[in-house]
């Protein structure tokens, strides 16, 4: 998230405006990405199929 952030600002300076937009869409992605990483790990902790264990 930090390096996106700086590169946004470096790549894309175009006025306050743009800057914001571009920051807002960083801020979104990085979070998206976190939520995303936090249920696949949380899913994995209580999966909603059990396994079937063979009687071997």
């Amino acid at each position: 998230g930090i390096l996106a952030s700086l590169l946004v600002r470096v790549c894309c300076n175009k006025g306050p405006s743009a800057n914001l937009f571009h920051l807002t869409l960083v801020i979104t992605a990085t979070v998206c990405c976190w939520m995303m990483w936090a249920i696949v790990y949380l899913a994995q902790m209580n999966p909603l199929i059990v396994p079937i264990l063979s009687e071997e």
